[in-house]
């Protein structure tokens, strides 16, 4: 917008100055013009009293010499009786051309080399008509033109320069209220909640303005009740969990004793970690820097180290592949556990006694891939399993499982993927892109994606 308004006023004042500085420069000329031979006029007409006087070529050359240049003034006299024709000074018109004037009886000009002549009659005593001549150099014609030009060249490149300057202030006055708009539009969508506009500039901005800064007003309270809502309803968890972990505590000794006061534990540190997070008035919205996130074979060890008790319960056989050695990701440790028992409790609760499940972990140059497979019946439809967690769920789940899953991938610019694993029934691949650019969908960074799991899977 500020560009094409410089670009506008530019060819506005352009045109403006064009038109008004070219006709004031042709009047210039011809006032030039017309002060030269109005010069030359008067030079002649101070002749025409001693022509009509005398002839004598003496008086008439003393006369010319203190009327003007004697190079520059001429007199024609005619052959009149027994006196001869007389010329007096230089003659630059024709022949033809004085002849004309003598016998027209009126003034007249020529182009003559170098400049014009004023060929001006004159009665004489005797009756005839002699003819002065004035020689007005093209100098003389063209005295000052120049420099009235150069002037206005100066004024017309003053003017625009001023109002190109005029208008670049008028575009900043404009455009620099609508780009704080749009940096405080982005800044509110990568979470910076505390983002606003100055309530300046032209009207519609600053109208604009306050609209945005009602609607982030507006943003900021929902997420404070939401924050609020969340952090009630996990609040009305404490008291069955406190009953939970006192029936735990009743079990007495035993493998299985142990195991339920761990998840009674472990339950009851997610409660107070979701009640903490969601009063946080603080969005966790940066990147992980450098050394941030877990080691994810740690993880993976840990918590099959918790499924596997109850997989030996239930009858299941399970595997872990790729965990014997540290792998980093851009992930906190707590996100990955949660990751990972919202699939594998997929997994024991969406499949019967006995059936199989593994977890694979395959470190890559640019990105980690966990898969969770298990031998069950399968997902019939992985893309309405995927929007589910988006939505209210049905058919007694919620779907929030594989949504946890899905935000913990895209927050570091992979994706997840549900397809048939190699045991004939789920499998669950979770992309955790290293360096944390997200990928355009079907770009350079999808193509990747698509050819490293080619190779993992084979």
């Amino acid at each position: 917008m500020r560009w094409a308004l410089v670009k506008v006023c530019l060819a506005v004042t352009a045109m403006v100055v064009v038109a008004f500085a070219v006709p004031l420069g042709l009047v210039i000329k011809e006032m030039a013009r017309d002060r030269a031979f109005s010069n030359a006029e008067r030079e002649a007409a101070a002749v025409a009293p001693a022509l009509s006087i005398t002839t004598e070529r003496d008086q008439l050359e003393r006369v010319v010499a203190s009327a003007g240049s004697d190079s520059g003034m001429a007199v024609h006299i005619p052959a009149a009786g027994d006196q001869a024709a007389l010329d007096i000074g230089r003659q630059r018109a024709a022949d033809g051309d004085i002849a004309t004037v003598r016998k027209l009886g009126r003034a007249s000009t020529t182009e003559v080399s170098g400049g014009s002549t004023l060929l001006s009659p004159v009665a004489l005593s005797s009756g005839a008509i002699a003819v002065v001549e004035v020689y007005v150099p093209e100098a003389e014609v063209s005295n000052g033109v120049s420099t009235a030009w150069a002037v206005l060249a100066g004024v017309g490149v003053a003017l625009i320069v001023g109002s190109v300057a005029v208008a670049d202030r008028l575009g900043v006055r404009m455009v620099q209220p609508a780009q704080r708009l749009v940096e405080a539009a982005h800044e509110l969508g990568e979470g910076k909640l505390g983002s606003r506009v100055p309530e300046d500039g032209p009207t519609e901005l600053r109208l604009a303005a306050v609209a945005f800064n009602s609607m982030a007003d507006q943003v900021v309270q929902l997420l404070a009740n939401e924050r609020e809502l969340a952090a009630d309803l996990s609040h009305r968890l404490r008291t069955p969990l406190t009953v939970l972990r006192l029936n735990a505590a009743s079990l007495g000794d035993g493998p299985a004793a142990e195991q339920t006061r761990a998840a009674v534990a472990q339950l009851e540190r997610e409660v107070d970690t979701i009640i903490r997070t969601a009063r946080d008035a603080k969005p966790q919205t940066a990147a992980a820097g450098p050394g941030a996130g877990c080691d994810a074979a740690e993880v993976v060890r840990e918590r099959m180290g918790f499924w596997s008790a109850l997989a030996e319960d239930e009858g299941r056989k399970w595997r872990v592949a790729g965990a014997d050695r540290p792998v980093r990701i851009p992930v906190a440790r707590a996100d990955l556990a949660a990751a990972l028992d919202a699939l594998l409790g997929n997994v024991f609760r969406h499949t019967a006694e006995g059936t199989a499940f593994a977890v694979d972990l395959h470190n890559g140059e640019d990105a980690v891939i966990v898969l969770v497979s298990d031998a069950g019946p399968g997902i019939t439809d992985p893309e309405a399993a995927m929007a589910r967690g988006r939505g209210s769920g049905s058919d007694g789940s919620t779907g929030l499982g594989l949504d946890i899953v899905r935000r913990l991938a895209e927050a570091t610019g992979g994706d997840v993927r549900i397809g048939s694993s190699v045991l004939g029934g789920t499998e669950v691949r979770i992309w955790i892109q290293l360096d944390g650019r997200e990928r355009t969908p079907g770009g350079r960074g999808h193509r990747s994606v698509r050819r490293r799991r080619k190779a993992v899977a084979k």
